[in-house]
């Protein structure tokens, strides 16, 4: 007879993973030999963005360049309006 149940001590032993799941617990499954997560939850090496991620980049109609702009023009429709209604 085997001693595989009896043997199990050090896999129940292993460090955890502890990622935050979908239903809001902890991951139980043993994590990956010198990392910090189990092979579903990654923590593997060059993933994630790169350094200066241009993916982040913003562009177009939310730059501080836009917005500043069309507050600009929201000011100067607004005393156009009240030089309007100061001439009736």
């Amino acid at each position: 007879m085997s001693d595989h149940i009896r043997n199990t001590g050090p896999m129940l032993a292993s460090l955890r993973c502890g990622a935050k799941t979908r239903c809001g617990g902890a991951c139980r499954s043993p994590a990956v030999h010198g990392k910090k997560r189990c092979r579903m939850h990654g923590d593997a090496s060059g993933s994630g963005a790169p350094k200066a991620n241009q993916n982040a980049r913003k562009h177009g109609l939310f730059t501080r360049d836009a917005i500043a702009e069309r507050r600009q023009i929201q000011a100067l429709l607004g005393e156009a309006r009240k030089l309007l209604q100061g001439m009736k």
